[in-house]
């Protein structure tokens, strides 16, 4: 009689999904799942706060288009962790939160760090559980990762005992599935396929949106060609980021807001009709232009506006679907010079009104042109992270980042703290790959202290900090609002955040002038430690009535 304690069926459970990191901050209740991911060859990655556990958790599912997972503790543990859980939820990330509780027989006699964790996970989880049985442990986690992974992905949450961890389980009676679930993705409905390319057939004027969903789609060239068969201008936000090759003829940036005014047909693929997309009000989109929503969730189609018609399904899968319902469809078929030429031009126009401060010797530095300097090391397979407000929105339209699932953010919860977890996850996904962080100064306070777990376990990230000494986006309309005199919590100090790094065991620079910027950049890049770069910059009024609610 084979006997195996809680924990460790837990950790064989993982094991045999593929994780091969659990990131953590440690407790008392789950620390005999450490001791199983010991035995089965899985790195317990540890964090000094359960929010960067679980942010790690989202980023490595983005990072690997697989799910991440994470451990805390009960109670605060838990509590802590909310955060992240509802920034996956509501980016749509599949992960797996596993909390620790007291033990069951102590159930709501005030053990310790007891609290009902089920009921408090179930509105930014897909399920949220306590496991009942020491011998269905492996089940719950398979279960997990089914629901997790499967339609819209997202978060899951399961509590488990301490009791059940701890306590020896006969293999015998353990409930697991060797083939419990399927990696096949939606497809499109045929014949709204039919009507949606014959729309696409009959426009003059078409543009395509991309959102965040295209990262769970199997095939991530699949918008490249069918933007190269429609001939169409795309814009792409969110995790779809790197989607279209470097240099594309119909990928643009900057003039979306002219192409949604003049657009006859626009198609929005795998992102909500949100405050990103003006809720697809009439001031934002042509009121007389055709829309098409495509959704991997039937239940957000037509939410904000009216649709003209939807698809729902895998965004690549549809795309594909639609490529070979207007196979007949040649380029010279379309007329698209005009439209094409004034894509061109609202576009020239808006990068050259950047341009001045790209190349600007300011000092101290214009954000823009820290955001040049920085993507002189970007590379094909760089990761770049972003977590803050005004200087990573900036740095979101200058930085070229190349594939898909290298460029993170918060998503539209807008969470600050995401980027030391995601930056650590990131990194040990793909060890090869440079990670660099990109930090306004108000997100540093919130997670931070992860340099010193990245600097204990060897886990090389750069950071560059763009610091104002003020929680600029807010502030800026603040002012506006309420007048300069009126102007409460948010202004900062110039903190010294690269002798906080340095304190933590990392590597820190300091930057107040451009011609600094390069050399500087250049030693934390080549450092062996984790690094980071705090550059004191000047105001720019690139971002000015950027909407901050």
């Amino acid at each position: 009689m084979a006997m195996e304690s809680g924990g460790h069926l837990v950790a064989r459970a993982l094991k045999a999904e593929g994780i091969s990191h659990l990131f953590t901050l440690c407790g008392g209740h789950i620390q005999n799942i450490y001791d199983g991911c010991l035995d089965y060859g899985i790195r317990v990655v540890d964090t000094r706060h359960e929010q960067s556990a679980a942010h790690a958790a989202d980023g490595w599912a983005r990072v690997t288009g697989r799910p991440g997972v994470a451990a805390v503790t009960a109670g605060p543990g838990v509590t802590d962790a909310v955060t992240a859980v509802a920034n996956a939820q509501r980016a749509q990330v599949p992960m797996l939160l596993i909390g620790g509780a007291g033990p069951k027989g102590l159930a709501d006699k005030g053990s310790l760090q007891d609290m009902d964790h089920v009921s408090l996970m179930r509105s930014i989880t897909k399920w949220s559980v306590s496991v009942p049985d020491g011998s269905r442990l492996p089940e719950y986690v398979q279960n997990a990762f089914r629901i997790a992974t499967t339609g819209t992905p997202g978060p899951v949450f399961l509590e488990m005992p301490l009791d059940l961890l701890f306590m020896p389980v006969d293999d015998s009676m353990v409930t697991q599935y060797p083939k419990y679930r399927t990696e096949s993705r939606p497809a499109g409905d045929p014949r709204a396929v039919e009507r949606v390319a014959a729309m696409i057939r009959n426009a003059q004027r078409p543009m395509v949106i991309c959102g965040s969903q295209l990262r769970w789609s199997p095939d991530e060239g699949a918008l490249a060609r069918f933007v190269d068969r429609i001939q169409a201008p795309v814009f792409v936000n969110g995790m779809a980021r790197g989607a279209m090759p470097q240099g594309h003829p119909w990928a643009y940036t900057r003039c979306r807001k002219d192409a949604l005014r003049q657009a006859d047909l626009l198609l929005v693929f795998g992102t909500p009709f949100d405050f990103r997309l003006g809720y697809g009000n009439a001031a934002t989109v042509n009121p007389s232009a055709k829309v098409v929503q495509i959704d991997l969730d039937g239940a957000e189609i037509g939410r904000n506006r009216s649709i003209d018609d939807a698809l729902v399904g895998d965004s690549g899968i549809i795309m594909d679907q639609l490529c070979a319902a207007l196979a007949d469809l040649k380029p010279e078929d379309l007329d698209r010079s005009a439209w094409k030429s004034a894509m061109d031009l609202a576009e020239a126009k808006a990068k050259a009104k950047m341009a001045a401060e790209l190349a600007s010797e300011e000092s101290p530095p214009n954000p823009l042109r820290v955001c040049a300097e920085l993507n002189k090391f970007i590379k094909d397979d760089t990761i770049v992270i972003g977590d803050g407000g005004d200087f990573v929105a900036t740095a979101a339209y200058t930085l070229n980042v190349r594939r898909p699932g290298l460029w993170m953010d918060p998503g539209p919860l807008g969470t600050l703290g995401v980027g030391p977890g995601f930056a650590m996850a990131a990194k040990l996904a793909r060890p090869n790959s440079d990670v660099v962080l990109v930090y306004g100064d108000g997100s540093v306070g919130f997670n931070g202290f992860e340099f010193e777990a990245m600097a204990r376990q060897g886990i090389k990230v750069t950071a560059v900090v763009g610091n104002d000494a003020c929680w600029r986006q807010i502030y800026r309309g603040q002012v506006d609002m309420f007048g300069e005199k009126r102007a409460v919590a948010t202004k900062l100090d110039y903190t010294r955040y690269d002798k906080v790094v340095e304190a933590l065991g990392g590597h820190g620079e300091y930057v107040d002038a451009p011609d600094q910027l390069e050399s500087a950049l250049r030693r934390a890049f080549e450092s062996p430690k984790p690094a980071l770069v705090n550059v004191k910059i000047g105001g720019s009024d690139f971002r000015k009535g950027a909407i901050s609610v």
